[in-house]
């Protein structure tokens, strides 16, 4: 077989790698109709895909979307699985939720120093 036409199975892929930690979850994800490959939703976790599919598929809170890289042989390390496909999600915003400002005194605050710090918590939950 060509590397063109090679295709592995999609449920063995997402295992292989690392976005799920057994490949009966993977399949479960595919069986549900959660996956879509190149905009198609796919139900059957013996689907092939190839390098060059766009898989997007929920991964905990949030939607990703992969575009394969390479088929991998082995579901080896972490920087292995990473080489196998690209990620398109766009970059996260991170929060900008001010941090709560800590004692870095000396020793037990003072309870004019923890209320101080229970205002400022309070503050920030509003």
């Amino acid at each position: 077989m060509t590397d063109a036409t090679q295709k592995l199975r999609v449920d063995k892929w997402l295992w292989h790698a690392r976005f799920f930690k057994t490949r009966s979850l993977a399949a479960k994800v595919v069986s549900a109709g959660k996956l879509r490959v190149n905009g198609q939703p796919i139900a059957k976790p013996a689907y092939g895909v190839a390098a060059g599919d766009v898989l997007t598929f929920p991964q905990a809170k949030e939607v990703r979307v992969i575009k394969l890289i390479a088929l991998g042989e082995r579901r080896g390390p972490a920087p292995e699985a990473q080489a196998l496909y690209e990620d398109l999600d766009p970059p996260k915003l991170r929060d900008t939720v001010p941090q709560v400002p800590r004692f870095e005194g000396k020793g037990r605050p003072t309870k004019k120093d923890r209320r101080a710090l229970q205002q400022t918590g309070s503050d920030l939950l509003e």
